[in-house]
This record gives structure tokens, C-alpha cells and sequence, in this order.
């Protein structure tokens, strides 16, 4: 269940935190085809689509959600292959799924392809964690119901890092300084993706300094010196030689950790039960650190959220449906979020109460996503996104001066919010 913060760098629930981008029950549950939801067969038929996830059982647990529910009958499909790109083109046509599991992105609610689910959330609302709801809500009204959290920390080793006399790392030029201090013949200091970081880090560097993507109002923010100043720091790790590049595995997967040939790495919440399991106590887990005098801990979140299709013979079965899965039935989306994977219930008071998530690294995962947690906005559309990671990409790898990588980024994200407001 590993969603994307950065829907270029991730693929299934990885492309949400952001990418972004689950759920091992009985046999009988994996042949079940929800179609006998209703307690006596009847009702509605909605059908019910999810992306193909890469944890054992989340199938089963889904089309058992599915088969618990009484008022219609629910059918899932399992959707291997190019699943954002498949639910585009279906939401186009008459033969939409009624409930889909999507972003859902800003043309499809400004193309009228995805149903108002405000109101599923009355008296719930708060209780939603605000940084993954905000991307799923326009102009006020919510088109998605956040399904889970995944989140990306730094993981440090303890004994590395006391051996070398260095503090965890917390402001940028402290992680500067530490990948250097940490580097040796044998172990890099700092692993940020073979890419140098471009990919995964994103907008989180910039929501360090205390500036985002695009702004609550909706112009461009990181129109903005400080901007410059801290993209730029990043290629100081590559001109110092501490990050780790060709690593066998990518920043996703925690092996070069485990293994030892870093003792820093930025992956995914994901990963720290393997971790923990390796390391025992031997490791923390940090936000992104500050830069800047306005910035700040920067922790992004992703999360896929229930949809409706405007297509749907039925909506409001199926708005019932996704109100009795994502806001009423707790105890399924405890069990969603930690029972086939390891992230974090979207409802803030279940992330602080499920087991797993109350002591050590993951309780402060939890808390760093309440205090800290950041999502794409909405209006961070993907040419402004692909334009963004391009001069990232020339800052951190070629040194390319990031004042003049940003000019031509700030002018596409404007006409790209000229273009979605018209």
C-alpha cells in the first residue's frame, strides 16, 4: 500500500507520496466476488475498482469489505497494468466504475466526472488528516475520501551517527554537514534516490524553506529568492561525493540501509517495519529538516481517496457505499491501513489509537504527519510538476544555477493555473 507523493517517481499506491504509491485473509475471501454483498442477494449493483496492490491479501480484505456490505450488491475489480490511465479513460464513457479508488485530479472534477461527496463527512470532517484531505477538495467541496497515509521520513543509524560525533541532522546545512561527516570509503553519508533526489524529494525541499508549490489563494509560491537558495543546497551533497548513487535498489526500498552502505536514507514509512526488524533500536526517523528563516520540518503525505463517477446509474448507493467503508467502518480502515502493509489511518484519532503506531519511530511518524505532513496541491498540475523536477534535477546533478532553472518552472506553473481557473 505504498501510495506516491510524486506521481513521477512511483508506481501503484507509491504514485500518491507522494507518491505516493495492502490488504492474508482465508481462501474463501479470495474467491469472492462481492457480488453477494446483500444479505439477501439484492439491491443495487455497484462495481467497485482498486489498483493492483503489491501486499499479500489486500485483494481478499477488499472483496471482503465489499461482501460484508448489506444495501447493494458489490463487485470489485482487481485492476492490473496503467491504473491512473485506465480510470482516465473509463471515466470518459458510460462504462465508468461506479466507485474507483483515484486522486481524484483536477480535470476530472472540473470536467464534472466525479461526484461531491461533502457531505459524507458531516460531523467527521476535522477528524480527517487536513494535509491529505486538501488535494481531494475544490473550491470547498470534497470529491475523495482519504483511504490511507503513506509518508516519507529520513531514517539515521544511532551508532553511525555517534560514532562520527554528529547530532541528528535538523536543519539543511546540519544534513549537509552530517552526509559529509558520515561519509567514508565504505558507507555514504546520505542516499536520497540514485537519481541524487530529483524524483522523490519533489516540493519538499521548497515547503522546508516555508514556501509551497502553489498557494492556498492559488498563485505560484515559491516565487520567491529563498527558493533559489535552498534547491541550491542540495547539490552540495552531490559536490561533496556523500550521496550514494548506483545503490542496487532504489530509495523506495531500504536495503542500502539495512545493508550498510548508507547511514542516511529517505524512504517510506513502508519500510520501517523491515527496518526495525534488521536494525532493532540502531536507527531514528526525522522530517525532511528546515532552511531558511520561515521554514520549517517538511514531511509529505499521499493518499488515494474513494471517488463516485458522475457516470454511475446509481450514485447515491454508491455514496452510501463509500460512506459506510471510509467514514463509518473504523474498524476496516485500521485494518486496511496496518493488517497488509504499514502506513497510517487518514482519521487522525485512529492514527493515534491503532496498535503499532503508539511507541517509537512509528509514533513518531504519526506525529510528524499531523504537525508537519505537506500533499501535492491540487492545483499542482503535472506539466508544472515535470517542469519543477527537470531544473531540480539540473540543480542536484549539474550544478545548474537554480535562480535560472526556477524562472522558466515559475512561468509554466502560471499559465498552468491560468489555464485550469479559466
Amino acid at each position: 500500500m505504498r501510495h506516491s507523493t510524486s506521481s513521477a517517481t512511483r508506481l501503484s499506491r507509491r504514485q500518491l507520496l507522494a507518491a505516493s504509491g495492502a490488504l492474508a485473509l482465508t481462501a474463501a475471501c479470495g474467491s469472492n466476488t462481492g457480488r453477494g454483498g446483500g444479505a439477501d442477494g439484492g439491491g443495487p449493483a455497484l462495481d467497485q475498482w482498486y489498483h493492483q496492490y503489491g501486499e499479500a491479501g489486500t485483494e481478499q480484505a477488499v472483496k471482503r469489505y465489499a461482501a460484508a456490505y448489506r444495501k447493494a450488491r458489490v463487485t470489485v475489480q482487481w485492476r492490473p497494468g496503467n491504473y491512473d490511465q485506465q480510470t482516465a479513460a473509463a471515466l470518459l464513457t458510460e462504462n465508468a466504475p461506479d466507485v474507483f479508488e483515484g486522486g481524484p485530479t483536477l480535470d476530472q472534477i472540473r470536467g464534472g466526472q466525479v461526484a461531491d461527496l461533502t457531505g459524507l463527512l458531516e460531523g467527521v470532517r476535522d477528524d480527517f488528516n487536513p494535509a491529505v484531505l486538501a488535494p481531494k477538495t475544490y473550491q470547498g467541496k470534497v470529491y475523495g475520501i482519504p483511504q490511507v497515509i503513506d509518508t516519507q521520513m529520513l531514517y539515521y543509524r544511532r551508532s553511525l551517527l555517534d560514532k562520527a560525533g554528529v547530532r541528528p541532522p535538523r536543519t539543511l546545512d546540519e544534513l549537509n554537514d552530517a552526509a559529509r561527516a558520515l561519509t567514508t570509503k565504505d558507507v555514504k553519508g546520505l542516499f536520497l534516490g540514485n537519481d541524487g533526489g530529483a524524483g522523490v524529494l519533489g516540493a519538499t525541499p521548497l515547503r522546508a524553506a516555508g514556501l509551497e508549490p502553489v498557494t492556498t489563494e492559488g498563485e505560484v509560491g515559491f516565487d520567491d529568492p529563498q527558493a533559489a537558495k535552498t534547491l541550491g543546497k542540495l547539490h552540495q551533497f552531490h559536490a561533496d561525493g556523500s550521496l550514494l548513487l548506483g545503490a542496487p535498489t532504489d530509495w523506495s526500498d531500504p536495503s542500502a540501509f539495512i545493508h550498510g552502505l548508507t547511514a542516511m536514507q529517505w524512504t517510506g514509512l513502508w519500510a520501517l517495519p523491515q527496518i526495525q526488524q534488521t536494525l532493532g533500536d540502531d536507527f531514528g526517523v526525522l522530517p525532511f529538516p528546515e532552511d531558511g528563516p520561515q521554514g520549517g520540518p517538511s514531511v509529505p503525505v499521499g493518499a488515494y481517496g474513494a471517488a463516485v463517477s458522475t457516470h454511475s446509474g446509481q450514485i447515491d448507493a454508491a455514496k452510501a457505499y463509500v460512506k459506510w467503508l471510509w467514514v463509518e467502518r473504523t474498524d476496516y480502515q485500521e485494518d486496511f491501513a496496518l493488517s497488509y502493509g504499514f502506513h497510517i489511518p487518514a482519521r487522525t484519532s485512529l492514527a493515534k489509537k491503532a496498535a503499532g503506531l503508539t511507541e517509537g519511530a512509528a509514533a513518531d511518524a504519526v506525529r510528524f504527519t499531523t504537525d508537519h505532513g505537506y500533499a501535492q496541491p491540487l492545483l499542482w498540475t503535472d506539466k508544472s510538476l515535470t517542469a519543477y523536477q527537470d531544473a531540480l534535477s539540473r540543480i542536484i546533478t549539474d550544478g545548474a544555477d537554480p535562480a535560472a532553472q526556477l524562472r522558466p518552472v515559475i512561468a509554466t506553473t502560471k499559465a498552468e493555473l491560468k489555464r485550469v481557473r479559466s
